[in-house]
């Protein structure tokens, strides 16, 4: 049924592929650079202001009287650097971490020369009780303000002080709907600047799309850094550029303005979640961390415009891979495995062998956690679930409350009732009970490597965690192949291994354990940060893997027999026995 000339000659452009991506990585972008030491800044006076806010506003969630109290503050402080800021307030409802808020954005624009302009932000909520932390990074903008202010850069420059930080974000997508039109060269946002402890990487530009922030502003923000903290910034490692890459989301501000197209940076203590709300605050580390974003921002105005974009491009051995090298390489990955499958559904076509019903009980394995996203999304879109921003959320920061937990029951019990109905889903579907026959492997390889190739269309770093299982699950459909359950199971376990290893990278990014990142992922179908395109994209996904996991179960060796006499099938001189062998014919004896 599977053709395996097919499967080597394949398995040539792989080779090709490898050679073109060795052959297109490039130098990382040098980074901006300034001789001007920023001395400029005062950490003193950053740290006093920082606690004179921090006293005077100890509550201040998203959207309550204290984060407007503060808004108002910030706004006074910047016009009283009059007249070299025209500051605005805008408001606008957004969802928070407690649901639906009226929100505030505070700018304060300084007029340069015409270009690309310069923009740095702070959320100012938090959702903790005092969390000095991160209140820093609203410190140091207003120190940042003050250093600049009259002229000091030749560019345009606009300090934005933003709500909704502390959980979706819901200033920043406000804010990049506000610059979105016009020439920004960068944006440098600030988080926690204060924390006393460190926790890398200090520079990042994660997104809540399948981007990242250019990678020259990267290295300037973390060059920056290395100079006035004294340590790297840190860089996070292939693999986890390539899973961000698959399964995007952040919590930080940065997400939905690189999102949106912007060239943004996270500039942060302790990287891209929100410090405690009890975490110590280093004057130190204000200092040096202010230092380091003046000395970004005068490196930026001072040299050429990076006019760069968001891109998908990777770094590996101290170079970049582009990221149309990486579809090319993982492309060619998934044509062997492709080509294979749709010979091996036009060999069973012609033999009779049924596909389609299998195709069938995909399909109803698939209905179940189909059903449960649309009912998370229906009650996300009800308000059922009041908060449900649509963009990641830190651990901890939305409890599971009364609502939550019967949304979770509502939701588990569909899925269990699907289950139980799959029978009437199978009939439905025109599918069958048994799992079973070469043409079940054949569907079950097909419709995985159907899904794959749609998704290399979309986001080729998620495809490539499909490319395992598409060659490794070939023999799980290859009805010469014979072998043990055991080994059939681990075929299908290393299909699935990649999705384990991502699942550990992202849950380690964002510190969450087992049950955080279930609730995460409920609260992204519900908020719409998971969408109906991918819940049910994944949903087949799912469903295929059932369907390995069902032909590895069932799956038999071969029985052995004893070798027997082979049964002769063509008569010979040295084969026949019958009337005539030893002579005495007619015909024998006339002769």
């Amino acid at each position: 049924m599977l053709d395996p000339r097919i499967y080597r000659a394949a398995l040539v452009p792989v080779l090709l592929a490898a050679i073109v991506c060795a052959f297109s990585l490039q130098d990382q972008p040098s980074p901006r650079t300034t001789t001007l030491a920023p001395d400029a800044f005062s950490g003193a006076r950053a740290e006093r202001r920082l606690d004179d806010l921090a006293r005077a506003f100890p509550v201040r969630r998203a959207g309550d009287a204290g984060d407007a109290a503060l808004g108002r503050r910030i706004a006074d402080a910047l016009r009283a650097l009059a007249p070299a800021y025209e500051v605005s307030t805008s408001s606008f409802r957004g969802q928070t971490i407690d649901g639906e808020r009226t929100l505030t954005t505070v700018l304060g624009r300084q007029v340069g020369e015409p270009g690309p302009e310069l923009v740095v932000v702070a959320h100012r909520d938090a959702a903790g009780r005092g969390a000095r932390a991160e209140l820093s990074g609203t410190a140091v903008m207003l120190e940042l303000a003050r250093v600049v202010a009259g002229g000091r850069l030749r560019r345009t420059v606009t300090f934005v002080s933003t709500s909704g930080g502390s959980g979706g974000a819901a200033g920043a997508r406000d804010l990049a709907r506000r610059i979105g039109g016009g020439p920004i060269d960068a944006v440098l946002v600030l988080g926690d600047l204060g924390s006393a402890r460190l926790r890398p990487p200090l520079a990042a530009s994660w997104s809540n799309g399948a981007q990242l922030g250019p990678l020259g502003l990267r290295r300037t923000v973390a060059d920056a850094i290395r100079q006035e903290a004294g340590r790297p910034a840190g860089a996070p490692g292939v693999v986890t550029q390539w899973t961000r890459l698959a399964f995007p989301g952040t919590v930080a501000e940065q997400g939905p303005l690189v999102a949106a197209g912007l060239p943004a940076v996270l500039m942060s203590a302790s990287g891209e979640r929100p410090p405690p709300a009890g975490a110590r605050v280093s004057g130190a580390h204000v200092a040096a961390f202010g230092r380091a974003a003046l000395r970004a921002l005068v490196a930026l105005d001072e040299g050429p415009a990076l006019r760069g974009a968001p891109t998908r491009d990777v770094v590996t051995l101290r170079k970049v891979l582009p990221a149309w090298a990486v579809r090319l390489l993982i492309g060619s990955l998934l044509l062997a495995p492709l080509l294979v499958a749709v010979d091996a559904f036009a060999r069973a076509r012609r033999r009779h062998e049924p596909v389609a019903p299998w195709l069938g009980w995909i399909a109803a394995a698939a209905a179940p956690f189909a059903l449960a996203a649309a009912l998370a999304t229906v009650l996300g879109l009800t308000g059922v679930i009041a908060a449900t921003p649509p963009a990641p959320v830190p651990a901890g920061t939305i409890p599971v409350d009364g609502a939550g937990l019967g949304s979770v029951i509502a939701t588990g019990l569909l899925f269990v009732l699907a289950v139980v109905l799959r029978p009437l889903l199978l009939r439905a579907l025109g599918g069958r009970k048994r799992l079973d026959g070469p043409g079940a492997g054949v569907a079950v390889v097909l419709a995985w490597c159907a899904l794959a190739a749609l998704l290399w269309l979309v986001n080729p770093f998620a495809a490539a965690f499909m490319v395992p299982a598409a060659h490794l699950w070939l023999l799980l459909a290859a009805p010469g192949v014979r072998m043990r359950r055991a080994l059939a199971l681990g075929l299908v376990a290393a299909g699935l291994a990649p999705f384990a290893i991502a699942a550990l990278v992202l849950a380690g990014q964002a510190g969450a354990g087992p049950l955080d990142v279930a609730w995460g992922v409920f609260l992204g179908v519900a908020g719409g940060h998971i969408g109906p395109v991918r819940w049910l994209f994944w949903s087949l996904a799912a469903g295929c893997a059932l369907g390995a996991i069902v032909l590895a179960w069932r799956t038999r060796r071969a029985p052995r027999t004893p070798e027997a006499e082979p049964r002769i099938t063509v008569r010979g001189p040295l084969t026949y026995a019958g009337p005539g062998s030893l002579g005495g014919t007619e015909s024998a004896l006339r002769r």
